[in-house]
């Protein structure tokens, strides 16, 4: 098959370098298997089905999802699928349930309400769902608060026929800090943790799978007393943010947007086709929205939203009309949610495209 060349690729385009992707999986796998936990990567930041099988191969022991069409794009290559939301609603539960039967399908919840609607379409279809019971260990979003809550949703789900009570699950989303500032907040991780797994213990209910972690704190992961189980996202391929906080270093970053310079007229700046629609307007301490892939002192300082501004001040680089630039965005997983395709390069050759599957919801319907 044969691919255009990276300068016919129209701009604004989502580049993946496929030799740093393989590296950072390799690396991933390599601490999971060093501190004997199971890696369950989040694929919500790639959404390619191809790239969920290049994790599987690495030594992944199943995938993380967020919505229904994650779990049935991910379904067709992996057996393992961990949908990491609570499932509310009747078209959502059927179609988690339509998945062919060799899925080993999980869902994390935190009350009565979701329980009760899985347990009647898990019988309705004669399957068997695995039940995380979800803990919130400090981010204040989801995840029951108590562990005698966490003990009455566990023996619950430990009762019913059509569900497998498997462990407990929570997301430090709340560390999100540089890397060697984090000890203090994942000691209190662990020691909130601990009083669930005490009182799960002891009501006979202890979890074969406690299941956390992220990206920023992925590499300080062995240090959750009690975590088995380790759920990145943003690891195959990083961003600016991943590299502020010590996750990862420049050169490891994989995901980047190309761009074109169409505008260089006022002083101090040029201006890029890849505005907010295309790298996501999130923000950082440091500052701008994106930096460029080799020359990370040139940042994105402003955002509309089919042009980004490049601060200029700080490098001696004159960028001409027409000029292509790669961009790093400070969130990955945004950027990609608004890609329809990647392109895979390595070095300056286009050598795969993988359409951003799991991007669209689907099965949409109009209430009325």
């Amino acid at each position: 098959m044969s691919f255009p060349s990276l300068n016919d690729i129209e701009t604004p385009a989502a580049l993946v370098d496929e030799d740093r992707l393989e590296r950072n999986l390799a690396k991933a796998a390599a601490y999971m298997r060093q501190h004997g936990l199971r890696w369950r990567p989040h694929t919500k930041t790639h959404k390619v089905p191809q790239v969920a099988a290049m994790q599987l191969d690495a030594g992944a022991v199943g995938v993380t999802v967020a919505t229904p069409r994650e779990v049935e794009v991910m379904g067709s290559v992996a057996d393992d699928v961990l949908l990491a939301y609570s499932p509310v609603g009747a078209s959502k539960l059927e179609r988690l349930m339509a998945l062919p039967q060799r899925v080993r399908l999980s869902v994390g919840l935190d009350s009565w309400t979701v329980m009760a609607g899985l347990i009647e379409a898990a019988r309705k279809a004669k399957r068997t769902v695995g039940v995380l019971v979800e803990l919130d260990l400090g981010m204040r979003r989801v995840g029951v608060q108590t562990p005698e809550k966490a003990v009455e949703l566990a023996r619950e789900a430990a009762r019913v026929e059509c569900l497998e009570y498997q462990g407990v699950m929570f997301y430090p989303g709340h560390i999100r800090m540089p890397l060697a500032e984090q000890g203090p907040a994942l000691a209190e991780v662990s020691n909130r943790l601990g009083t669930f797994l005490d009182a799960l213990g002891a009501a006979g209910l202890k979890p074969g799978i406690v299941s956390g972690g992220s990206t920023p704190t992925l590499w300080r992961s062995h240090e959750v007393v009690g975590m088995n189980e380790v759920r990145p996202g943003i690891t195959p391929f990083f961003d600016r943010a991943s590299a502020w906080m010590g996750a990862c270093d420049w050169e490891e970053v994989a995901y980047s947007v190309l761009a074109t310079v169409v505008s260089t007229e006022v002083p101090g700046q040029a201006v890029i086709d890849a505005g907010s629609k295309a790298l996501a307007k999130e923000e950082l301490p440091i500052g701008g929205y994106g930096a460029l892939l080799d020359r990370p002192e040139v940042v994105v300082y402003s955002l509309s939203e089919e042009h980004g501004l490049l601060d200029l001040s700080r490098t001696t680089w004159k960028p001409r009309v027409g000029e292509r630039v790669r961009v790093v965005p400070n969130h990955v997983c945004v950027s990609v949610n608004l890609q329809d395709d990647l392109w895979a390069v390595r070095g300056s050759e286009v050598v795969k495209h993988w359409g951003v599957e799991g991007r669209l919801r689907g099965q949409g319907r109009l209430l009325l």
